[in-house]
Formats: C-alpha cells, sequence, structure tokens
C-alpha cells in the first residue's frame, strides 16, 4: 500500500510545536569534523557531525557542503550527518574532462563515502543536483538506501513529462541550454554575468554565510560545474515528443519539499510522483520559499525531516 501525505506550511504549525526538535540556531563550521574518501582516484570531501544512523546530504548548484548547515545541526542529536562536496566543488578533487561529470561517478562518489564510513546504507538527502544524485543512487542502489529525501528536484519522470508537454516548463528550464552549451568566461552564461565567485554566491541572503562561499566557490572549478549540465542534463526535446523510457521504481520511503518560488524547476513536476515509488511518500510544498528551500525555511525544512525520520525509525 502506497500513502501519499501532501502537507502546505501552515499544516505544519502543530508539527513544530509538538515534534520537541528546537530551531537549527548554531553553527556546523567549527564542530564538524572532515575527512576525505577515495573515489575511483577522486579525492570526496565530506563534513560529519553526530553519531547514529547514517545520513548523507549532496548539493546542487551552485553550492557546497556548508548549505546544510541548519539540517545538521538539527539532527546531529540522533545521526551521523555527512554532507559532501560534490567533486569539482569547494576542497574535493576536480578532474578535467565532461566525461568526469557522469551521473554514474556522482552516484559512486556517494556509495563510496557511505562504504569509507564503514556504513552498508544510508538515507540519502540531495537538492538540485544533489537531488539528481540521490533518485539515480536510489535507482542504482537499492539495496544501500534506508530513506530517501529530496529537495527541490521532481523525479526524473515529472520533469521529462514538463519539458515535453508545458510551454511554461520549457522556458523555466531554458537556462539549463545556456549552461549545457556555455563557458565559464561567457559573459551571459550565469544569470546575465559571469561565472566568478561573488556572482555564484549572490542567492546566499546570510552576509557571515556568504563569505564562505565566496571563499569555497574561490577553490571550486566552474567548468565542472557546467559539466554536471553538459554531461547529464539532456537536450530540450520537441514539444509533445515521446516520453523517454520510465525511471526504476523506489521502494524506500520519499520525504519531498519543493519551495513554490522555484522559478527553475516546475512544480507541475511533482504530479503523479507517488505513481512511481512503492512506499510512502510525503510531499511539503512551501510557499514563500524560492529553489534554496532547505535555507530560505531552514526551520521547516530541518524541524519536519527531524520528524519524519524519527518517526520511520521507531516504526
Amino acid at each position: 500500500m502506497r500513502i501519499v501525505r501532501q502537507f502546505p506550511f501552515a499544516a505544519f504549525m502543530s508539527i513544530l510545536v509538538l515534534s520537541g526538535a528546537s530551531p537549527a540556531l548554531a553553527d556546523v563550521w567549527t564542530k564538524a569534523e572532515h575527512g576525505f574518501a577515495d573515489s575511483g582516484g577522486v579525492r570526496i570531501h565530506y563534513a560529519s557531525v553526530g553519531k547514529g544512523p547514517l545520513v548523507v546530504m549532496i548539493h546542487g548548484f551552485p553550492d557546497f557542503w556548508y548549505s546544510w548547515r541548519h539540517q545538521m545541526e538539527g539532527l546531529e542529536d540522533r545521526y551521523q550527518v555527512v554532507a559532501i562536496d560534490q567533486r569539482g566543488y569547494n576542497q574535493s578533487d576536480q578532474p578535467d574532462g565532461i566525461e568526469n561529470y557522469d551521473m554514474k561517478l556522482l552516484v559512486e562518489d556517494v556509495a563510496t563515502v557511505i562504504r569509507h564510513l564503514g556504513r552498508e546504507k544510508a538515507t540519502i538527502v540531495g537538492h538540485d543536483w544533489g537531488g539528481a544524485v540521490a533518485w539515480n543512487f536510489a535507482f542504482t542502489h537499492p539495496e544501500m538506501l534506508e530513506k530517501l529525501v529530496i529537495l527541490n528536484l521532481p523525479h526524473p519522470n515529472g520533469l521529462a513529462r514538463e519539458r515535453t508537454r508545458s510551454e511554461a516548463a520549457r522556458t523555466g528550464t531554458s537556462y539549463a541550454e545556456v549552461f549545457r552549451a556555455g563557458s565559464p568566461e561567457d559573459p551571459n552564461v550565469f544569470f546575465g554575468g559571469p561565472m566568478t565567485a561573488a556572482n555564484l554566491a549572490g542567492w546566499v541572503t546570510d552576509a557571515a554565510a556568504r563569505e564562505r562561499y565566496v571563499e569555497a566557490f574561490e577553490r571550486s572549478d566552474f567548468a565542472a560545474m557546467l559539466n554536471y549540465y553538459k554531461r547529464n542534463y539532456p537536450a530540450l526535446p520537441a514539444l509533445d515528443a515521446p516520453l523517454p523510457p520510465p525511471a526504476p521504481r523506489v521502494a524506500v520511503p520519499v520525504l519531498m519539499f519543493h519551495g513554490l518560488n522555484d522559478t527553475a524547476l516546475p512544480s507541475g513536476a511533482l504530479g503523479d510522483t507517488w505513481d512511481w515509488i512503492d512506499a510512502d511518500l510525503t510531499l511539503v510544498t512551501v510557499p514563500g520559499a524560492g529553489h534554496f528551500v532547505q535555507q530560505d525555511a531552514a526551520e521547516l525544512v530541518t524541524t519536519t525531516m527531524r520528524w519524519w525520520l524519527l518517526a520511520r525509525t521507531q516504526n
């Protein structure tokens, strides 16, 4: 039996009161333990807090492990929470060549971190490109997956449908065509400007955090960031083109968050997700939050994630 739970923002007010979890106020920057895992010769950097069942968090574009600071703080008393730098970003290695950013390698980076930590399974949390990696981890490594949490990255079946059926979705995802064709030096490749550390960090609203983002992006490889799109993002299909074969089914509980102000990833792609999952799906839509919902609605995301994980640990 599949159970779909869909809650708008207001419905979680009682959960916030009853859960017992405090807001994520402290910063993990100074207390996280850092390490590296060797993924086929590519070092993957990770930051870890807490002890307990393993939760691995995967950031998107443009971001780094610190994106998850609120959630790490909110979960560390019950879980080992490990946030990685994806290859190309911050302290992880940045191999040259588009082929080195193939989705299979990105997924294997996550599996490598899990094995490096001496674990057999983990709950996987992903946002944006990290969400794409998390979905594909679920498709290809089900034996290593406990639970799945996705933020602002609809199921690949839904995205493919919207990009071939919806003019609004086609327009909204046109930025990816620019990234697929562009280079970091192009004057307009990043939403009207070149790719610089300051431009890439422009979305970060917290001033102190933005300084850390600029430093992390100065250590990153902008060409590598674009290689995610060049290697893995499909070209825009013709309108009403046949849909690609559906992705494999997911057999573990799934929690999804979607900031409804996201202009890049269409909320219409969320429809029918429950038809592709053979376990319970909890869908949380967040009015007023944009693409980076884990920061735009940090308390809601953190408290809900904690409630959801604890409920499934106890059952």
